[in-house]
């Protein structure tokens, strides 16, 4: 590779970089689209009107050619990245090589086509007062010194009787020699880099876009990420509130959002105040990254996670009803999902679930801890089609009752907060109607989210089912007005009759439980406070199915699990959904402990 000269370096156009840039973005929003109209269009419309063998076959050719379309989005997003973030690099030295011409020319200085610097002879004085004159000189300059190099010589003069001391000229061309040389190895070094990870984004030959090529595509994106992506985390303003992560975002051009989005998925996909058009975007892109790093990582809570994701890829990939959008996924603790049922932004009525005791990111989480979102939003979307759902695993809940404390609850409060807090900053109506929902150990959470400082953001309501206790003794305690918390509590749901700590110290929360369960004690004190569901709590208490005993006719936890489920609970179903829908008028009430 031909070493880059100070001469090309100072004629570089940068401009032309990014307008290249530009053009690979033009490809890469075409193939988006192209892959949208397949996906949303043709694909949906086939789905729906046709059910035949060549209709089956037609939709796989379809899914072939959306492949085809992300792809082309992908690699030609990661060039145009690439291409920005080369001239970004290289503006720098570039500056720096300019900043030291100027120097050389205001101070009479030569450079030449290798680099070298002259410096004209000037008069000087030796010790013994007697004026001479000091010859002009070239010098070359070194780039392995660093930013400040020491002097060569001393322009007031020096040295021994009879030694002619030095020509303060050449300081000043060694100084500028050196900085020409500093400037060039910074420009060969960037030039390097970026030329080794632009080789490496070449497309397969043939149109088929395989899992191979989809893994190589992860692969580039890693590349650039560790080239030109490093920029990018340091403006990220994750310290900021989300109201303000959402004006940073808006105040950035259509070709950086979709950067962020491309080289560094990971970092805004979960971030509150990102509308969820692009954190859905940015995480349906890490999904695949996050899956691939589970996978090399092996052992069984890796598998356990890894499965669970693939689970979500699936249900990414299929219709969904409302649609779905991916607002969130870590592998942090227990696992991390957020997953919207209908667009939070532009629904008017927004519900924010949180799940509790047990749940964690694996197969039960998707196949029925996600349903539970799923069957809100439709319920909701009966009343007000302009509804949306999410479930939010943002924290670890406790894994077995006998380990419940305070603790998961306190660190997850305010991750939901900020959360909340993010719905209200991006959703586009102007009094948008919020409900935060918490269900077992996520009660508690949701409780304590609510008796922070200023309360959860946004919301208007809160449900409080199968709750063993919010750390409250009053509904007034949570901020939104008794009026508006709304408690279901199943009455052979064995979490909601957890002792208080003092029954519970006489073996655990567990132990106690079958007490409860075959003498029916009447305390309205539970594990976590007061019992929502009693009369002193005084929430607004709705009927649901009472579900199976626990130990009389062996339904274990049946009762504690049914209360979204429309096909076991309708009644509970339909009440949650009401609620959510702003129709809280229409609930079914029953008669508080």
């Amino acid at each position: 590779m031909t070493a880059l000269t100070w001469q090309q370096l100072r004629d570089l156009k940068t401009s032309e970089l990014t307008e290249a840039g530009d053009s690979w973005h033009q490809v890469s929003n075409r193939s988006d689209a192209d892959r949208t109209r397949v996906d949303r269009a043709m694909s949906a419309k086939l789905c729906e009107t046709q059910e035949s063998r060549s209709a089956e076959a037609a939709l796989g050719r379809l899914k072939r050619l959306s492949r085809n379309f992300q792809y082309l989005h992908s690699e030609c997003g990661l060039v145009r990245t690439t291409l920005n973030g080369l001239a970004a690099d290289l503006a720098e030295p570039q500056t720096q090589l300019k900043n030291a011409l100027a120097d050389a020319s205001a101070q009479g200085l030569t450079v030449h086509e290798d680099g070298s610097v002259s410096y004209p002879a000037a008069e000087v004085t030796d010790l013994a007062g007697t004026a001479k004159q000091a010859p002009g000189g070239t010098v070359r300059g070194s780039a392995l010194l660093p930013l400040e190099a020491p002097s060569l010589g001393s322009p007031q003069g020096g040295g021994f009787p009879g030694f002619l001391p030095l020509n303060p000229n050449q300081a000043k061309a060694q100084s500028v020699a050196d900085r020409i040389a500093r400037a060039l190895r910074a420009a060969g070094e960037v030039d390097a880099r970026y030329a080794k990870t632009l080789t490496g984004l070449k497309a397969e030959k043939g149109l088929d876009v395989t899992e191979a090529t989809l893994k190589d595509v992860r692969q580039d994106t890693a590349d650039v990420r560790g080239t030109a992506g490093m920029h990018l985390g340091e403006d990220i303003p994750t310290d900021k509130s989300p109201a303000e992560r959402k004006k940073w975002w808006d105040g950035l051009t259509d070709e950086q959002r979709e950067e962020y989005l491309e080289v560094a998925p990971d970092l805004v996909g979960g971030l509150d105040g990102i509308p969820a058009t692009a954190r859905d975007q940015a995480n349906r892109t890490y999904l695949p990254i996050l899956m691939d790093e589970l996978a090399r990582e092996g052992g069984d809570d890796a598998k356990t996670k890894l499965d669970a994701l693939r689970g979500i890829q699936e249900k990414l990939n299929a219709p969904s009803d409302p649609p779905m959008f991916l607002l969130g996924i870590g592998d942090e603790g227990n696992g991390r999902a957020i997953v919207s049922y209908g667009n939070p932004d532009t629904s008017r009525n927004v519900s924010a679930y949180v799940p509790g005791l047990g749940t964690k990111l694996n197969g039960e989480f998707v196949e029925d801890t996600m349903k539970r979102a799923q069957d809100t939003a439709k319920g909701a979307r009966r009343h007000d089609p302009s509804s949306a759902s999410v479930i939010w695993l943002g924290y670890d809940a406790p894994q077995h009752v006998d380990v419940m404390t305070k603790g998961d609850a306190q660190r997850g409060a305010p991750a939901y907060n900020e959360f909340m807090a993010g719905l209200s900053a991006t959703n586009q109506n102007a009094d948008p109607h919020v409900t935060a929902i918490g269900h077992s150990y996520g009660s508690l959470t949701v409780g304590t989210a609510a008796q922070r400082p200023g309360g959860i953001p946004g919301a208007d309501d809160i449900i409080l089912l199968g709750s063993p206790g919010v750390d409250a003794q009053k509904a007034s305690e949570l901020g939104v007005g008794k009026d508006h918390v709304f408690v279901g509590a199943a009455d052979n749901d064995p979490v909601t009759h957890l002792p208080s700590k003092d029954e519970a110290a006489l073996g655990g929360p567990g132990g106690v439980l079958p007490a409860r369960d075959l003498f029916d004690i009447g305390d309205d004190d539970v594990y976590f406070g007061k019992d929502p569901a009693s009369e002193a709590f005084d929430a607004r208490r709705f009927k649901v199915d009472d579900g199976p005993a626990m130990i009389r006719e062996g339904g274990g936890f049946d009762a504690h699990s049914q209360y979204f489920t429309p096909e076991v609970d309708p009644e509970s179903a339909k009440n949650i959904a009401r609620v959510v829908a702003g129709r809280p008028d229409l609930i079914t009430t029953e008669a508080h402990r």
